[in-house]
């Protein structure tokens, strides 16, 4: 939606292109972070299939129950001079022990325990469907760069061309990428700060969305994006192109900063794999999800090389955020439930596409927590194998439950019907049954990461 002076700005708008400046107008009530608050306490609503199950099923259950019961008090004796009193007393039994108490609470209080073992474990999962899902999954995508790296990349080598200083190159690229929040940005401010350098104001500020951004310093244009950007501006030379390559392939992501006729250098960074990354891929596959994906908009050498030290073999790099929502659809249309996994503004759409978002809760942005079902508060990768475990476990005990109540009815029915039920054991077993389905969820707050 393009904005001009005095249009009004809602809280949580993400800034697409350019520099702007926005003043407040309303109070935290109306923030983005009280928009989540709410989303979570709604998410209640959004029922496990499972639970939509029970509730068909009860729908049909319950008025089949009463009819049955009725016929049982009438038909014996208008039709067979049965006495009315011994039949009627059956009907009350049949009455009691087919209230499907026990059957309707057996998914909820499982949710609901399964929900508060998860927020114990410092994994927030926004509902039952969201709870149910991973049991189900077949494939998981993931980001790079704050998700499997630290997303604390560090400059490692600055290299001036074509007349420019290290000096004149890092005012640039600190005074452009003082404008956005991705960590290639953040750690080029800090290195720049480090230095003791002060950029100057930075003009006609404009972002392109996965590529890089543009700004003017003095009346002259200058440029700062990706190989790929580079690429495209079709300002590269050979050297320079070497250069790069070899960059890539060690590993490291490369900032390039060039101004309308040629390219004025490079800032290589390198970043950090997440302990135990290659342990928890292989973890994962021996639950039962093979395929392991790695989605980013790095370039091709680094995303092989983080990808080979991970233990992924599918890569797909130089993903813009719509590439990374193509990517998940065709993953989605391949083996039909598919998790993503990802921290930033970038890779919110995609969570949002498939089956279930899964976002890096402390460090993760703000948009990508939102269009998240699950959100990893302390950042720990290490809480995804044991979410799929106890999905598969809170649905084990769903099933225990509903088997359970059923079996204790159609034994009663039987009891009921050959004349050996008597009212009080009925309440005894409705009530009985009712108290096991709970205890049995409840060891579902028993889980530990």
């Amino acid at each position: 939606v393009t904005k001009e002076p005095g249009s009004p700005v809602f809280a949580g708008t993400i800034n697409g292109n350019g520099a702007i400046d926005v003043r407040s107008t309303k109070t935290a009530n109306d923030t983005t972070l009280a928009h989540v608050i709410r989303l979570v306490g709604e998410s209640q609503g959004r029922r496990a299939p499972a639970e939509q199950w029970v509730n068909r099923f009860a729908q049909i259950y319950t008025p089949t129950v009463f009819v049955v019961a009725i016929l049982t008090a009438i038909v014996p004796p208008l039709l067979f001079q049965q006495p009315w009193g011994s039949w009627i007393y059956q009907s009350l039994v049949l009455l009691v022990i087919g209230c499907p108490c026990a059957l309707v609470i057996s998914t909820p209080v499982s949710i609901v325990a399964g929900l508060a073992a998860a927020a114990r474990n410092g994994v927030r999962v926004k509902g039952g469907l969201a709870l149910e899902t991973p049991a189900r999954i077949k494939a998981i995508a993931m980001d790079k760069t704050g998700t499997l790296t630290e997303g604390r990349p560090a400059v490692v080598k600055v290299v001036a061309l074509n007349g420019h200083t290290e000096q004149e190159l890092l005012e640039r690229a600190g005074a452009m990428e003082s404008f956005s929040q991705h960590p290639l940005a953040r750690a080029i401010c800090e290195y720049v700060a480090a230095r003791g350098l002060q950029p100057g104001p930075a003009t006609e500020f404009t972002l392109i969305p996965g590529k890089g951004a543009t700004a003017r310093f003095d009346g002259r244009s200058f440029w700062l994006g990706s190989h790929r950007f580079l690429e495209e501006r079709r300002q590269e030379t050979p050297e320079v192109h070497a250069l790069l390559v070899d960059l890539s392939a060690s590993g490291h992501s490369v900032v390039v900063i060039g101004n309308e006729t040629h390219v004025c250098g490079f800032v290589a960074l390198a970043d950090q794999l997440r302990p135990g990354i290659p342990e928890l891929v292989a973890t994962v596959r021996n639950l039962g999800v093979p395929h392991v994906v790695m989605l980013t908009g790095d370039n091709e050498g680094t995303a092989r090389t983080v990808a080979r030290q991970a233990g992924i073999d599918e890569v797909r790099a130089e993903l813009l955020p719509a590439d990374k929502v193509t990517a998940i659809e065709s993953l989605v249309e391949r083996y039909r439930s598919v998790v993503m996994v990802g921290d930033g503004v970038n890779d919110a759409p995609a969570m949002a596409r498939a089956n279930l978002g899964v976002a890096m809760g402390a460090i993760g942005s703000d948009a990508a927590i939102e269009a998240a079902d699950v959100a990893l508060m302390s950042d720990d990768l290490h809480q995804l194998p044991w979410l799929i475990a106890h999905s598969r476990r809170t649905l084990s005990i769903i099933r225990q439950n509903i088997a359970l109540s059923l079996a204790v009815k159609f034994v009663f029915v039987g009891l009921a019907f050959a004349g050996h039920a008597s009212l009080w054991a009925a309440i005894a077993a409705d009530m009985g049954v009712s108290l096991l389905v709970i205890f049995n969820a409840l060891r579902l707050l028993d889980s530990k990461a």
